[in-house]
């Protein structure tokens, strides 16, 4: 009991560092220039610029701008991300935001905020973050790996995977991970300033609800 209070405690830290009790347009706005910035790094950033190669014929893309890692005996990450998936005809939908939640168990200690690309590689990978907002490896029901600085990256061994997540740290070392108890939920909140109230994410991913405030993202992510 006392090691779950802890997690819960590191989660509600993580999260209220990494999200905003009351999101503004500006908020999103914020969080929209960060994913195109990210983007960009990852483009430049020689360990991780082959990501570029698990995004051909990818269903989808997920990019968390900061993923702060909170750790002492447990751990808890937390972030927002913009989702995003890819036209029959190429190019991508206007976005929607969501939130990943983990927590881990064991001796850690720091503090780490990390930017995470997830491609999400098939139908089966969208609807399982957009519908189930279940756990990684668990209820999500769609098998993902994690990859990035500090760990071993080979497009051969990961293109079977539904998910593959791409790291690199803005603060810390990445010293590899796993997105195994994972859990990423819905930001309604984000999704209604945008798109105005009832937006859910697999009627804005079908094009039923628009803006322009992602033309520069759809941009940098390419056709």
């Amino acid at each position: 009991m006392r090691r779950l209070a802890l997690l819960l405690v590191l989660a509600l830290f993580a999260a209220g560092c990494t999200t905003t009790r009351t999101p503004t347009p500006d908020t999103v706005k914020e969080l929209i220039a960060q994913s195109v910035a990210t983007v960009k790094k990852f483009d430049k950033t020689e360990e991780i610029k082959r990501y570029r190669e698990y995004m051909e014929g990818a269903a989808g893309v997920m990019v968390l701008p900061a993923v702060l890692k909170v750790s002492w005996v447990g751990g808890a990450e937390a972030g927002d991300g913009v989702l995003m998936k890819r036209k029959p005809g190429g190019g991508w939908t206007d976005p929607t935001f969501h939130t990943l939640v983990a927590a881990s168990v064991g001796l850690q200690v720091g503090v780490q905020d990390t930017a995470i690309i997830l491609i999400l590689r098939s139908e089966k990978a969208v609807n399982s973050v957009i519908r189930h907002q279940g756990k990684f490896g668990a209820d999500i029901g769609a098998a993902a790996v994690f990859t990035g600085i500090g760990a071993e990256a080979s497009t051969t061994s990961n293109l079977g995977a539904d998910i593959v997540a791409i790291a690199q740290p803005n603060i810390g070392a990445y010293i590899g991970g796993s997105l195994e108890g994972a859990v990423m939920v819905t930001r309604r909140d984000y999704n209604e300033i945008v798109y105005g109230k009832g937006a859910a994410p697999d009627a804005i991913l079908a094009g039923r609800f628009q803006t322009g405030l992602a033309d520069a993202l759809k941009q940098v992510l390419g056709p």
